[in-house]
């Protein structure tokens, strides 16, 4: 099995060459199209993508262990199909809309800075996670763990206390209505 530590990737084009089925330990991916690509049973650790195109991948078995993505283009991925055992993972200033996270466990991930419109939470686990000035519309929350998570500066977000567990979740007071939505109610700031 191939195995690269410590390259660094720069401006390649995996669409039209195949990155080569193996192992790649604290590499850098530096403004790669990687759309539409079979990532399936590479295993990428301590890695980071910067500037990078991922929409559509395949990631079937893919490992993703202590993962950076920033400022990635990410639509359309199906996280739930990677190899979860030691799955960590943070976003900064990615889009991640129309992802699916369906059932995943990813307590203590940082998503900072994102596009995350429509995506699939649905029995994730997100315990202690923090959502830093995230848009959540259409984002699907449903029997998702988010206790301890911090919620303070995302917006457009709309997720049922009944249907979802929040014991401890943090949301600014601009954001409560995201979570008494279903009550059709109108909630006005009097200051």
């Amino acid at each position: 099995m191939n195995y690269t530590e410590g390259k660094t990737f720069s401006r390649l084009d995996f669409t039209k060459e195949v990155l080569i089925k193996g192992e790649y330990e604290h590499c850098a991916f530096n403004s790669c199209d990687f759309s539409d690509s079979d990532l399936s049973g590479i295993k990428f650790m301590e890695c980071e993508f910067e500037n990078c195109n991922l929409s559509m991948a395949k990631l079937t078995n893919t490992a993703l262990l202590d993962v950076r993505f920033k400022n990635c283009k990410m639509l359309g991925l199906h996280i739930e199909d990677c190899n979860e055992f030691g799955m960590i993972l943070s976003f900064e200033n990615c889009n991640l809309s129309q992802s699916s996270f369906f059932k995943v466990k990813l307590k203590k991930t940082t998503f900072r800075n994102l596009n995350l419109q429509e995506v699939d939470f649905t029995g994730c686990d997100l315990t202690g996670s923090v959502f830093d000035n995230c848009d959540l519309t259409l984002a699907t929350f449903d029997g998702t763990v988010i206790e301890k998570a911090d919620f303070r500066s995302s917006f457009n977000y709309s997720l049922d206390p009944e249907r979802n567990r929040i014991k401890k979740a943090k949301f600014s007071l601009n954001g409560i209505a995201g979570l008494l939505y279903k009550y059709d109610i109108e909630i006005e700031n009097n200051s």
